[in-house]
C-alpha cells in the first residue's frame, strides 16, 4: 500500500496499476472511466475505488466517472518540427483549453493509412471525445470509417471521409496570389517548386500555379519537386539558379524557399534582382531571410481553433451539420520579389 501511495505521489501511476488493483485489464479501466455503457457497476466500482486507492489522475477520473465524458480531443499529426505543426497545435490546445477541453496528441512517422489508423486507434482507447486530422487522408481503411463514424471528425487539409468535416485554406487560391504577383511584375513565366505528391495542399497549390498560367496565356515550365524541407529547396535552387530564363520561383513553402534563395546566393543568381521568390506561410523566419521572403500568410492558429470549434459544435448537437469552411490566404509583399530583367536571347 506504501509503495502505491509513493508511486502516486511521484507521478509514476499508469492505468496498468489500477488494473492489476482492480483486477481487471487496462482496457477495462480505460472503458470505466469513460462511462462506456458496457461496463458492469460492479466492475466501475473497483476501478473507482483503485482509482482511489492509488490516486491515478483522481481529479479527471473523478470528473470522468461523474459526468461519463473524458473532455478530451485527439490530434493526429505528422512527426515533423516544422514552425507550420507547431503553430497550428497553439492555435488547437488554446481553443480546447477556452472550451474546457484537453487535447491528446499522436503523431505518426508517414501518410501510411496504416499509421494513422493505428495513431486514430490509439487516441480511441484512450477515449477522446472527438478527432481532429492534421494530416491527408489519401486512402481510408475500414477502421479509419469506423472511428470517424463512431467520434466526431475534423479534417484540416482538405480531405475528408463521408463521417468528417473539413476546415482548411483556400491553398489553390493561395497559388493564385503568389504566381499573379510575380505575373504582374513583368516576368514572363513563374516556376514552381511543389511540395510532396501525396499532400493535398501541396497538389492544390500545383493546380493553382498551373491553372494561372494556362489563363494567361504563358508557358508552364516543369514543376522541380520538393519535400517540405530547406535541404529540398536548397537541391532544387542549383537545378533552377543555372537554366539563364528562370526570373521567377514560386516555392510551396517558405522552409523550401529559404533553402532555393541559399542556392542561388551561391552560384551567384541576386534575389530578386535576377530571380525573383515567392514562398507560402509566413512562418515567423520569413521576414528576416535575406532578402525578406515575399510569401502567402496562413492562418495556422487560427485554422487549429477553427477546427476545435467545429468539433465543439459537433460534440454539442451530433444531429447538427456543418458546411467545410475555407480560410483565405494572404499576399505578404517583402523583398525577395521585383520586376522581371530583360532576357538576353
Amino acid at each position: 500500500m506504501e509503495h502505491s501511495r509513493a508511486a502516486a505521489r511521484d507521478g509514476r501511476v499508469a492505468m496498468a496499476d489500477v488494473a492489476r488493483v482492480a483486477g481487471v485489464s487496462p482496457q477495462t479501466v480505460s472503458r470505466a472511466l469513460r462511462g462506456h455503457p458496457n461496463v458492469h457497476d460492479s466492475t466501475r466500482a473497483k476501478v473507482l475505488a483503485a482509482v482511489e486507492q492509488l490516486g491515478y489522475r483522481k481529479n479527471d477520473a473523478a470528473r470522468v466517472l461523474s459526468s461519463g465524458r473524458s473532455l478530451t480531443i485527439g490530434v493526429v499529426s505528422l512527426q515533423t518540427g516544422y514552425y507550420s505543426r507547431t503553430s497550428l497545435m497553439y492555435g488547437i490546445e488554446r481553443a480546447a483549453a477556452e472550451a474546457g477541453f484537453s487535447v491528446a496528441a499522436a503523431t505518426t512517422p508517414s501518410l501510411d493509412t496504416s499509421a494513422i489508423e493505428a495513431a486514430m486507434s490509439r487516441l480511441a482507447d484512450q477515449g477522446v471525445e472527438g478527432f481532429v486530422l492534421a494530416v491527408p487522408l489519401i486512402h481510408v481503411s475500414r477502421r479509419i470509417e469506423q472511428l470517424t463514424a463512431a467520434l466526431p471528425t475534423v479534417t484540416i487539409d482538405g480531405s475528408r471521409t463521408p463521417a468528417t468535416e473539413v476546415v482548411a485554406v483556400d491553398q489553390t487560391l493561395a497559388a493564385r496570389l503568389a504566381t499573379r504577383h510575380l505575373l504582374d511584375l513583368g516576368h514572363e513565366t513563374v516556376w514552381h517548386l511543389a511540395g510532396p505528391g501525396e499532400w493535398l495542399d501541396a497538389a492544390s497549390r500545383l493546380r493553382g500555379w498551373r491553372d494561372t498560367l494556362e489563363a494567361e496565356g504563358r508557358t508552364v515550365p516543369p514543376q522541380i519537386d520538393g519535400d517540405w524541407s530547406p535541404a529540398s529547396g536548397y537541391r532544387a535552387g542549383l537545378i533552377l539558379g543555372r537554366i539563364p530564363d528562370v526570373t521567377a520561383v514560386f516555392a510551396a513553402s517558405d522552409e523550401m524557399a529559404f533553402g532555393l534563395i541559399r542556392a542561388l546566393h551561391e552560384l551567384g543568381r541576386r534575389v530578386p534582382e535576377d530571380i525573383s521568390v515567392v514562398g507560402v506561410d509566413d512562418i515567423a523566419l520569413a521576414e528576416f531571410c535575406s532578402p525578406p521572403l515575399t510569401t502567402v500568410s496562413q492562418p495556422f492558429a487560427e485554422l487549429g481553433a477553427l477546427a476545435v470549434a467545429h468539433l465543439m459544435r459537433h460534440l454539442a448537437d451530433p444531429a447538427a451539420a456543418s458546411a467545410p469552411a475555407s480560410i483565405e490566404p494572404a499576399l505578404v509583399v517583402r523583398a525577395s520579389t521585383g520586376p522581371a530583367r530583360r532576357l538576353e536571347h
